[in-house]
């Protein structure tokens, strides 16, 4: 299925590009860099599982064709490579296999690795920094969709385990091992969609053009399928580099 939906993006963005080489108004190209991703507590369903993540870091790249409209507009489909979750370092709380009580806590390092496939369709806008320049300075943004690859949950450490946040009721005889990877695909929508947007300038050389940019995206949608581990959006800060070459 993955593989599916890949061909089906790639062979996508290859017949909009037959069809507008005629017009001499279409670029291919590729970019990369890295994706600062973290999740947030969705609505009203909080709890100490959901909450308190901070950002981790992943790759993200693509690959992606434009077609230009006028001088100022142009359409930038893509198929891209993100690097999605969060991450969580010191006292935190786990679910408890036996309640009660609902959750345990102790002091551990845990990160949610989730990797999808995006296929944003951006619209760009740009200007040439003056009338022989090779700058030109551009915005883009709109809608993507987003497809789980895979999602994994990474524990490293040791701890002693308490009943309680307050450390008052110890719930385990001394340290217990933090150290697992657990695949949790089966617990998340392997669907989402979104928004996504940058800020770039880029350098025309030839035919082609380099370029650096900066963005992000976010995801509209509750990544979890039930409701035990509270609720989370996703959605990442994106600095990028990459090549265009103009037909």
């Amino acid at each position: 299925m993955k593989k599916s939906i890949f061909y089906l993006s790639v062979f996508g963005l290859l017949v909009l590009c037959f069809k507008a080489h005629a017009q001499d108004a279409v670029a291919i190209g590729v970019r990369g860099g890295i994706s600062i991703p973290n999740l947030t507590a969705g609505g009203s369903q909080q709890n100490p599982l959901n909450t308190g993540y901070s950002s981790r870091q992943g790759p993200d790249f693509g690959l992606f064709a434009e077609f230009k409209v006028s001088d100022l507009f142009s359409i930038q489909p893509m198929v891209e490579y993100s690097s999605q979750g969060g991450k969580k370092d010191g006292f935190q709380a786990f679910p408890n296999p036996q309640p009660p009580p609902t959750y345990l806590y102790a002091t551990f390092d845990s990160q949610a690795k989730l990797n999808y496939l995006m296929v944003p369709v951006l619209a760009k806008f740009g200007w040439d920094l003056g009338k022989s320049s090779p700058w030109r300075l551009y915005v883009d943004a709109g809608p993507f969709a987003g497809f789980l690859l895979n999602a994994h949950q990474v524990t490293t450490g040791s701890s002693d385990v308490y009943a309680d946040a307050g450390k008052t009721q110890p719930a385990s005889n001394g340290p217990e091992p933090f150290n697992n990877t657990q695949n949790i695909k089966d617990q998340l929508n392997t669907f989402n969609f979104g928004i996504a947007g940058n800020l770039g300038i880029a350098y025309k050389v030839h035919h082609g053009s380099i370029f650096i940019e900066g963005g992000g995206n976010y995801g509209f949608l509750n990544i979890q399928k039930g409701t035990a581990n509270g609720k989370n959006n996703t959605g990442a800060a994106t600095a990028s580099i990459g090549y265009a070459y103009w037909f």
